[in-house]
């Protein structure tokens, strides 16, 4: 008969253990002996860029648009709440959400789908963003009043309608097409 010595069960890997697991969660690692030589070549370069930039406006033109263009951006419907402890925002680049001390960001072509759920009994307004890759990230406001959930599920459904894309155009053609 033959024993084994030691432990059967595999190690576990998930959220749990790495936080790195969930996309988004934590910032991409990066070496810091990189970061050291880079900060060196930036230093090194900065009287050259600033020669530069002061002998030609063509620059600073481009800048002055990039700013426009976010500030066009930015004139859209912006979505915020937060309690003690929670903050969720929703604007023209994304979904934020915050709780404590921990941060997770989601573009609009990363989320799959928003939900929200206000509770029969209780003031906790809970959001939920849905990737594509069958993951979910809940979080809870915790409102004033329960009158203030309508006015979020307002607010929250102005920003999906005017970022959120659903669906692509080219499968909508081709939804038209099959329905024919």
């Amino acid at each position: 008969m033959e024993q084994r010595i030691g432990s059967s069960s595999q190690p576990l890997e998930g959220a749990g253990f790495d936080p790195a697991f969930i996309p988004g969660l934590t910032p991409p690692a990066s070496g810091e002996a990189g970061e050291t030589e880079a900060e060196e070549a930036v230093e090194a370069d900065e009287p050259a860029a600033e020669a530069v930039s002061s002998s030609a406006s063509v620059p600073e033109e481009t800048e002055a648009e990039e700013t426009e263009a976010e500030e066009d951006a930015a004139d859209g419907p912006v979505f915020e709440a937060s309690d003690r402890r929670a903050r969720i925002v929703a604007d023209h680049k994304g979904v934020r959400l915050s709780l404590d001390d921990q941060a997770c960001e989601f573009r609009w072509d990363e989320i799959g789908a928003v939900e929200t759920e206000s509770p029969r009994f209780g003031k906790r307004f809970t959001i939920t963003v849905h990737t594509p890759d069958r993951r979910w990230y809940p979080i809870e406001i915790e409102a004033g009043s329960r009158a203030r959930f309508t006015e979020w599920d307002e607010q929250l459904d102005a920003v999906l309608d005017a970022y959120f894309e659903d669906e692509t155009p080219e499968s909508e053609k081709e939804e038209a097409e099959e329905s024919e």
